[in-house]
């Protein structure tokens, strides 16, 4: 698999429970912080639920 960067972009203030909780399992929770991952399935998943915060590039 190939590894992404995840940043987080935009902040978590009035959004729903899921997306405030996916965004803590990626790792993230402050703005600005990111985390590189094997860009697996799941991983996949949950950055398209929340890919109006993140911004992900490869690695």
């Amino acid at each position: 698999m190939a590894k992404v960067k995840i940043t987080q972009i935009r902040s978590t203030i009035k959004r729903p429970d899921t997306q405030l909780r996916t965004i803590q399992s990626l790792g993230l929770g402050k703005l600005h912080a990111s985390v590189e991952v094997e860009y697996t399935p799941q991983i996949k998943g949950m950055v398209k639920k929340v890919n109006h915060l993140v911004s992900v590039t490869e690695l």
